[in-house]
């Protein structure tokens, strides 16, 4: 056991990199087999990645599991991993999403098979190696990577306009990208310069002494990468087009992990890296996130078609996230953490749901349904807790994320505060009132009237998500006293830089009421 703890972390990455392959080598015509195949070892990774749960120590905000070994070593890169605790649940959203893509593709992908599954397996590689990497380099080989099969499934298996989102969306991540590059390079050389030598570590990157005027050039950079990931207002137009065209599976992932990598970058990289520019800039930051909770909230009301709604809700969520984020409180920054995960799940599960019903009549307008609850009772109570969740019931997980959120942001930024309460108002309208049109009414058109209610496989599906809503909602202590001690120990590094620190307590009364 303490080998395999020792290197649970390469484990995990590089096991559904082995998985893909071994299917590989599966004749392509086994569809039933490969199908199979990759959900089971999706499921095991699931699995060998709850033993970062079970062992990981939530007394402290140390990284755990590290293992370093030199890589290029004329430039000081290494093969550096290690987690905290929000990188320990982001793993965990992201085992847990792959698992439930691929044992939700079981009827929409029908062609290529072999190909789809292998390159869920691939994006999962990609995706747990960007959250676990404390090497810049490495880092940003796996941010980088995990373009390549997204671009794949949804070119390849989306609907109408696929090839032109998947193109859009390659284009903003990589030009974000890029420029964000810029930043970490410049970051680089700097510490080169201060302590002649090179090296890409993380935790040694954070101690590189950045003139203030730098910092601000810098972080506008670094921030235009990860914006467009989150994504925030006005870098969110590839969302729509991506979500809508994505196949199911690929739009869970999206939801459920792809956007996560933006919030997750601002609070391992760019925040501590230049914390006096973040705080400079907070404000500005903030009126972008509070646009994108009421812009989103706005456009979801007037959609007519349930994927786009959905994901016009994410530029919404989103944005609640990054206003925890950049609050900066111990409060809000617990509620950004922990509304990631409802997010990933949340959302996550309103795309399955949109995905059967599509399945079932082949439309995704909300006039073509209503009345639906009368023919199929599981499916309209297990989308209604989806629906709930998103909203922020009290009792299930929206909740516990967003009003830590607000709360701690209030006393720190009264103002952005209020405007961005009244996002919660919209999102009850938006998923209640299409709830209403999809679910009850009278059923108008007869192709409704054969409507099938949820297999087995689709309740098992949605079953783990539906779960975790509630779980979470009741006892979210069992994450939140995983999470606190990181991000108390992030809210003191922005604390603790006085100068930084006082520049925005003296700007601050420009903000508040």
């Amino acid at each position: 056991m303490s080998i395999f703890l020792k290197y649970i972390l390469s484990i995990i990455i590089f096991f559904p990199l082995l998985s893909a392959l071994i299917l590989v080598f599966v004749n392509k015509k086994a569809e039933g087999l490969l199908r199979n195949l990759a959900t089971v070892l999706s499921l095991a990774e699931f699995a060998i990645s709850l033993f970062l749960f079970i062992y990981f120590k939530s007394n402290t905000y140390e990284f755990q599991f590290i293992e370093r070994f030199s890589w290029i070593r004329e430039f000081g890169a290494s093969y550096f991993l290690g987690i905290d605790g929000v990188s320990l649940f982001m793993i965990l959203l992201t085992t847990l999403m792959t698992f439930v893509s691929l044992l939700s593709s079981y009827k929409y992908i029908k062609d290529h098979v072999k190909e789809f599954v292998i390159l869920m397996l691939v994006l999962e590689t990609f995706m747990l190696g960007t959250f676990a990497s404390l090497d810049v380099l490495l880092f940003y080989l796996f941010w980088e990577f995990m373009l390549i099969p997204m671009y794949f499934i949804i070119g390849m298996w989306g609907s109408g306009r696929r090839i032109y989102s998947a193109v859009k969306f390659v284009l903003y991540t990589l030009a974000g990208s890029l420029i964000m590059l810029f930043g970490l390079i410049t970051i680089f050389i700097l510490h080169y310069n201060q302590t002649g030598n090179f090296t890409f570590n993380l935790l040694k990157l954070y101690n590189t002494n950045i003139p203030l005027t730098l910092q601000i050039v810098l972080f506008i950079a670094i921030f235009l990468g990860f914006a467009v990931k989150v994504p925030v207002f006005p870098f969110h137009t590839w969302l729509p087009d991506a979500h809508t065209e994505a196949p199911t599976a690929g739009s869970v992932i999206l939801a459920g992990v792809l956007l996560k990598f933006g919030v997750y970058g601002f609070f391992r990289f760019a925040i501590p890296l230049m914390p006096e520019a973040a705080l400079i800039l907070t404000p500005i930051i903030l009126v972008l996130a509070v646009i994108s909770i009421i812009y989103g909230a706005l456009v979801s009301i007037v959609q007519k078609d349930l994927k786009r709604l959905v994901a016009f809700s994410s530029v919404s969520h989103m944005g609640f996230i990054m206003l925890g984020l950049f609050a900066m409180t111990a409060v809000s920054v617990d509620g950004s953490v922990l509304q990631m995960i409802n997010h990933g799940i949340s959302t996550g599960a309103l795309f399955l749901f949109v995905g059967m019903l599509y399945e079932r009549r082949h439309t995704r307008l909300i006039a073509d349904f209503g009345g639906l609850a009368k023919k199929a009772p599981i499916f309209a109570a297990l989308f209604m807790i989806a629906v709930l969740s998103s909203v922020g019931l009290p009792g299930l997980n929206g909740f516990v994320g967003e009003f830590l959120i607000l709360v701690g942001s209030f006393k720190q930024y009264t103002i952005f505060t209020i405007f961005a309460t009244s996002g919660i108002i919209f999102a009850a309208v938006y998923l209640l009132w299409m709830f209403q049109r999809v679910m009850f009414q009278d059923i108008t058109n007869q192709k409704n009237e054969d409507f099938k209610d949820m297999t087995l496989r689709e309740i098992m599906t949605v079953l783990p998500l539906i779960f975790l809503m509630f779980f979470i909602g009741l006892y979210p202590d069992v994450f939140l006293s995983r999470i606190n001690p990181t991000v108390v120990h992030f809210v003191n590094i922005i604390e603790h830089n006085k100068y930084a620190y006082n520049l925005i307590k003296a700007k601050m009364g420009l903000f508040n009421a």
